[in-house]
């Protein structure tokens, strides 16, 4: 069963409805995007992924101008070859992009692992803000535009300016409790 965020809002005003008549559900929301766009920290991590990203996709271009430098030479030579040296050419050519195939899979991984990597700090920092603002604003439930969970809200719940603010003020994010 997928949840759409209208089953998930409707789930929680049907089990909060005991919780409601004796305290009232205080919902605010922030945008990911936005608070990671406007991080200096994320922004560096970004640059860093893209600078070691570079080794990467200097690996993969070369694998490719390699087999493309086998290709062509099969097709010049296709006419002069004995049809065993060409299936044995054409099976090279094959092994090889399977290999590129292989290889390009786990660099994709390699990146993926190293972006977690990099953003994980920033995204602790966010996160710690986000708790700290829930605690002292008193917040039954901070929801994520960025996510996509929200379709239509009241402008003066969104925290994303306060959460930006905590962050480039270097505030006691309650990490160190």
């Amino acid at each position: 069963m997928r949840c759409t965020p209208f089953l998930v809002a409707t789930m929680i005003f049907i089990f909060a409805g005991g919780a409601l008549q004796a305290q009232t559900l205080k919902i605010g929301y922030i945008n990911s995007q936005q608070i990671l766009a406007s991080s200096t920290e994320a922004t560096a991590a970004q640059e860093q992924f893209g600078q070691e990203m570079e080794a990467y996709q200097a690996e993969i271009t070369g694998l490719e101008e390699e087999l493309n430098g086998m290709s062509q030479r099969l097709e010049q030579q296709a006419l002069t070859l004995s049809p065993e040296a060409r299936q044995n050419r054409e099976q090279q050519l094959q092994s090889g992009i399977q290999e590129l195939q292989q290889r390009a899979a786990q660099l994709e991984q390699l990146a993926a692992q190293r972006r977690a990597e990099l953003l994980q700090p920033v995204m602790d920092k966010i996160t710690a803000v986000i708790e700290a603002l829930r605690e002292e604003g008193q917040y039954s439930l901070i929801l994520d535009l960025g996510a996509g969970a929200i379709i239509s809200a009241d402008t003066t719940l969104d925290l994303s300016q306060q959460v930006i603010d905590r962050l480039s003020q270097g505030a006691d994010t309650g990490a160190s409790r």
